[in-house]
């Protein structure tokens, strides 16, 4: 699952670490505690005159598809499964036609302990941009104005045999958000490639090794609270007892 994530590199940095291009015009939100429903940037391809253009877009986090008659549908759809993407009406022209990536530089995820639940920081050790298999969708409300929203896949947690933070991993959460790797992200992203259920397996198969280059520490509950919202939420927290 992720539900919870931090995205506050500059528009620049972001261009260059997807090998994108974006609007001018264009305005990202830094933020370090991004929440379902928020407005957040992803990475698509377009085809625009027969060439294929790598493009910079904000959406709303949740997908709302085509069909559906209210936005609030995509409150429930800021993560798909995997397993069952391909057959969901929800997901399933997306996972054909309208793939993304959503580009992060780390989530938080909440290990339970009993009744407790510590908040914990995923993220890259070299301090690089992670990017996640999504889906996108356009949808039209009541004014005309087109509203383009995305959603995060996710899998099966790695075993709690797995060596490194492969195990530590498992014992976060049973689900996992999809990361991609740089020749994945392309082949992911291409909208001549139709065959998304295929893609799909695809991307799983190579999740894990991505993911054991991911490094985790405890943070502080404050990120619990989607007010807070500042660069002490991604410190380790010290007092922390492992």
């Amino acid at each position: 699952m992720c539900g919870r994530y931090v995205m506050a590199k500059a528009i620049g940095d972001l261009v260059a670490e997807a090998e994108a291009e974006a609007d001018d015009n264009l305005q990202l939100r830094h933020s370090w505690n991004v929440a379902p429903t928020t407005d957040v940037p992803i990475v698509l391809e377009r085809l625009i005159d027969v060439q294929l253009h790598r493009e910079i877009h904000v959406a709303r986090w949740g997908l709302v598809p085509g069909w559906a008659k209210e936005l609030s549908v995509g409150v429930r759809a800021f993560n798909a499964r995997s397993e069952t993407a391909a057959s969901k009406p929800t997901f399933r022209a997306a996972v054909k036609k309208r793939r993304a990536a959503v580009p992060m530089q780390g989530y938080y995820e909440w290990k339970k302990e009993g009744s407790k639940k510590r908040p914990f920081f995923v993220h890259r050790e070299d301090g690089k941009l992670m990017f996640f298999a999504g889906l996108y969708e356009w949808w039209k409300d009541e004014n005309g104005d087109w509203i383009l929203s995305t959603s995060i896949l996710t899998m099966e947690s790695p075993s709690a045999e797995e060596p490194g933070v492969l195990g530590e991993l498992a014992g976060l959460h049973d689900r996992l958000p999809i990361p991609l790797d740089k020749a994945m992200m392309s082949r992911w992203l291409n909208p001549d490639e139709e065959d998304g259920e295929g893609l799909i397996e695809e991307v799983r198969a190579q999740a894990y090794d991505v993911a054991s280059t991911w490094t985790m520490y405890e943070v502080d509950s404050a990120v619990g609270n989607v007010r807070n919202n500042s660069a002490e939420l991604i410190e380790e927290h010290t007092n922390a007892l492992f």
